[in-house]
């Protein structure tokens, strides 16, 4: 078993936030009537991707009907539809949809990751669980030799991207870090911190968040990875 692989096996064991267990195992078997006949994954959902991508993507947590049923990250839910949509569309993966894990959805040169590995009540993890998850985050780093950038959608995500950085050493002192969508910031050893808002059914509902800011955003994503010599071998824009 590879360290990725050992790193996701834990990751799906983890029984450390007593809320969290009992509330992704109860949404488990209560289930949404429209997924009455699914069998709910009901564990943490590990990372998806590829090791040795450039390009780490962070999100909040697993949703209640996506991930938490599914098994997989954005997968199963309306904020799967829409980010997998633009990766597809901007060359990270090879398909616009992302429905359960044996679909055949593959990224390029990336993976995908969660603040929290956990469906959160209300979809606000407390800090003490935030942490909890943390070290999974330092350690999926660790294990991406190639890595040149993350992406964070979300502020959840974009700062727990930039606790992170900090520990890593990768900030710098003279910068102000915000969120904000859109915003890509210049890390140490030659790495990014790109911003984008979360993609909620809410966020793209509304337009807070539309298809076009993402792909704008996941394009100059892709522009810096080809700077360096790193970028994904095609898109489908």
């Amino acid at each position: 078993m590879s360290d990725w692989d050992a790193l996701n096996a834990e990751i799906i064991a983890c029984r450390q936030c007593p809320r969290l267990v009992a509330y992704r195992e109860q949404v488990a078997q209560t289930k949404r009537a429209s997924y009455r006949a699914w069998d709910y994954w009901g564990k943490p959902v590990p990372n998806f991707g590829e090791p040795n991508g450039k390009l780490l993507i962070v999100g909040l947590a697993p949703a209640a009907h996506g991930g938490n049923r599914t098994g997989r990250i954005f997968t199963g839910d309306a904020s799967g539809d829409f980010l997998f949509e633009a990766l597809h569309r901007t060359g990270f993966c090879n398909q616009p949809h992302s429905t359960h894990r044996d679909d055949g959805l593959t990224l390029h040169d990336a993976a995908i990751t969660a603040a929290v590995h956990c469906v959160p009540p209300g979809n606000k993890p407390t800090p003490a669980e935030q942490a909890c998850c943390f070290p999974y985050l330092v350690r999926t780093y660790r294990l991406m030799p190639h890595l040149r950038g993350f992406l964070a959608l979300g502020r959840l995500a974009f700062e727990a991207c930039l606790r992170l950085a900090k520990q890593e050493n990768l900030l710098s002192a003279d910068v102000r870090y915000a969120f904000q969508h859109g915003v890509i910031y210049e890390l140490r050893d030659g790495k990014f911190l790109a911003a984008s808002y979360h993609p909620s059914a809410r966020n793209t509902y509304t337009k807070l968040l539309t298809m076009e800011m993402m792909m704008t955003l996941l394009l100059q994503v892709r522009t810096r990875l080809q700077q360096a010599g790193d970028a994904p071998s095609s898109a489908n824009s």
